[in-house]
This record gives structure tokens, C-alpha cells and sequence, in this order.
């Protein structure tokens, strides 16, 4: 195994057992998410020197001194979630200039947190984490909360939150405001439910559907897709249909015999439940065997 297969089954295996810990580190989880896509590079290619060997290639830890130091220039004092929502506002929408635009979207660096505090754009999602990871360093009263198309990040009570847009710079969102938005999205009208805490894992998995996302629009980047769904499969609640996409995925990148064996694995598993599809999925992967000869 190579130093660099290596590296990246280390970051796995770290990423697998914070996932699975008592209170899986949000900042963490997305740090080890963003190293998949390789080492941080500086905003301006540059030969590198030979001496010049960073001890932290993928940034992670840069990134949580970053955070670190972003929580501490919040002014201290104890607030209401109202006062907690304008001083982060004003911190990270205004002075550092935090946002999201239309053109965030087609992106990989949006979804990827290191990036993300670099260029200081990215999708709602990861720009919230931002909001969260920051404001929960400072003792914040903070959430993510997961409406359906727009994450946002809420301060105090669940039941009557003090809502902030951090795509939008930090922009207060009342409650029509948020109905808006899901209606918008989903056509419906907001339920109290929407407005539920999301947990550390329901976002990561959130921002891995993002990537996947991303990638499936872009044929050539099978690369992300696959690692994508890899570690969509390390978390400890995942889709099973997750096996059969990175099987499919395995047979697009010429990796037949394996992809073949996985759609194998998985139709066993479904044969008690869906037979007639298991049967469709062992005939593709007859399929991909076939390509070998």
C-alpha cells in the first residue's frame, strides 16, 4: 500500500469511528469529507519548493484553528438568541464577508469546508456549518436547521427559534420568511417538525447527497462520486441502495469484476424483499462480466 492509500484509509477509519462516537464532532466529520478532494492549495498555483512539506495537506487542521479563531472575536458577555444571531451576522456575513451566490452551486470547493473558510463562499449547508461550528465554540444556543431545499442555522429555543440565513449573509429569517422558502421548494407550507435540530450525521449525509449530486451531472467525475458514496456508507444510517450505486459506479470506472461481485452482494440482499429486482440486478452484473471479454 502506498503512503498516499494509506494516508486516505487513515482518514477513513477516523472518519468511520467519530461517525459512530456518542457525539460525532461536526467540524471534524466535514474536515475529514474535504480531504478526500485533496490537498488545500494556496488561492494562486505556485511551483512547489522540494523543502516545502506541509504538515497538514488537507487543511484540516488549519481549519479548526480558523474556526477557533473566528469564535474568539465574538465579544464575550452573555446574550439572547436574537443578540447571539446579529453579533455572527455581523461577524461572518459582515466584516468577513461569508455568503453564497447562483454560480456556488456548480462548485465542488462549496461543499468541501476547508474551501469553504478559504474563499469564504459555499452552499447553505456548509456555510452554515460555519455559523454553527463558530457560534458553538463561542457557547451559543445554535442548531442547523434542515428545511427542505435551504439550510439555515437557528439560535435558542427550537420551538421558537431566532432564524439566520447565512447564504444571505447572515440575514434574519422570520417565520414567513421561512415558509416562503419551503414553499418555494416543496410547494407545501412549513410544519413545526421542519424546524427540528438536524443532528451532526443527517448533515454530513446531507452535504455527501450534495456531492453526489454534483457529480452525477458531470459524467467525468466518477472519482467524486465514488469516494462520495463510499463514505455515505461508512456512516452508521445510510441508504442500502448506496451498495448498488457504488457497484454501478465501479463498472463506469472499468472496474468490472468488482463492481460485478458488489451488484452480486446486493442482489442477495434483496432477494427476500424484492426478488424481481435482485433478479434485474444479477442480470447487470452479467452485464459488467461480460465487458471483461
Amino acid at each position: 500500500m502506498s503512503a498516499q492509500d494509506s494516508g486516505m484509509a487513515d482518514r477513513r477509519r477516523q472518519f468511520a469511528e467519530e461517525a459512530r462516537s456518542e457525539r460525532p464532532d461536526l467540524a471534524l466529520l466535514c474536515l475529514l469529507l474535504g480531504a478526500e478532494a485533496g490537498p488545500v492549495g494556496p488561492d494562486e498555483p505556485r511551483p512547489v519548493q522540494p523543502d516545502e512539506i506541509s504538515p497538514d495537506p488537507y487543511g484540516v487542521d488549519a481549519a479548526q484553528i480558523e474556526l477557533d479563531r473566528l469564535a474568539g472575536l465574538l465579544p464575550y458577555g452573555s446574550r439572547s438568541p436574537a443578540a447571539w444571531a446579529s453579533a455572527l451576522s455581523e461577524l461572518l456575513g459582515g466584516r468577513f464577508e461569508f455568503s453564497g451566490s447562483s454560480a456556488d452551486y456548480q462548485r465542488l470547493e462549496s461543499s468541501l469546508l476547508q474551501q469553504v473558510l478559504r474563499r469564504r463562499r459555499g452552499l447553505p449547508i456548509l456555510l452554515s456549518v460555519v455559523w454553527i461550528e463558530v457560534a458553538r465554540r463561542a457557547g451559543a444556543p445554535v442548531y442547523g436547521v434542515a428545511l427542505p431545499g435551504h439550510f439555515v442555522v437557528g439560535f435558542g429555543d427550537p420551538a421558537q427559534p431566532v432564524l439566520v440565513d447565512p447564504f444571505a449573509g447572515g440575514a434574519p429569517l422570520t417565520g414567513e420568511d421561512a415558509d416562503l422558502l419551503v414553499a418555494g421548494a416543496t410547494g407545501a407550507r412549513l410544519e413545526p417538525s421542519m424546524l427540528t435540530p438536524a443532528r451532526p450525521l443527517e448533515i454530513v449525509l446531507r452535504i455527501l447527497n450534495n456531492i453526489r449530486a454534483w457529480a452525477t451531472a458531470r459524467p467525468e467525475r466518477t472519482d467524486v462520486a465514488l469516494w462520495a458514496v463510499e463514505l455515505s456508507l461508512l456512516l452508521p444510517s445510510h441508504p442500502a441502495r448506496l451498495r448498488y450505486e457504488r457497484a454501478q459506479l465501479l463498472v463506469q470506472r472499468g472496474e468490472f469484476q468488482r463492481g460485478a461481485a458488489e451488484m452480486e452482494e446486493y442482489a442477495e440482499v434483496l432477494d427476500t424483499i424484492e426478488p424481481t429486482t435482485a433478479e434485474s440486478v444479477r442480470r447487470k452484473a452479467q452485464a459488467a462480466r461480460a465487458l471483461l471479454n
